[in-house]
């Protein structure tokens, strides 16, 4: 390759580089530079509180037994 070809290949390069930036620019826009507010979580603490007798009583359904369902026979 000659000298003048190697140089319009980077001029091309550089050309298409230039321009696909700001096609992407005006496509997605500027980087936003504002601030956003969050709501902050209380503190989680150690004690323990007992558990609601509705759901967690003596009579309520377990699912973690394993149930094996049989066929007609």
């Amino acid at each position: 390759m000659k000298k003048t070809d190697i140089a319009m290949i980077i001029l091309i390069a550089s050309v298409s580089v230039l321009i696909s930036f700001f096609v992407a620019k005006s496509i997605f826009g500027d980087v936003y530079t504002g601030t956003a507010k969050v709501k902050a979580i209380d503190k989680i603490d150690s004690s323990i509180v007992e558990p609601d007798t509705d759901v967690f009583n003596k009579n309520a359904i377990n699912p973690a037994v394993q149930v094996q369902i049989n066929g007609t026979e």
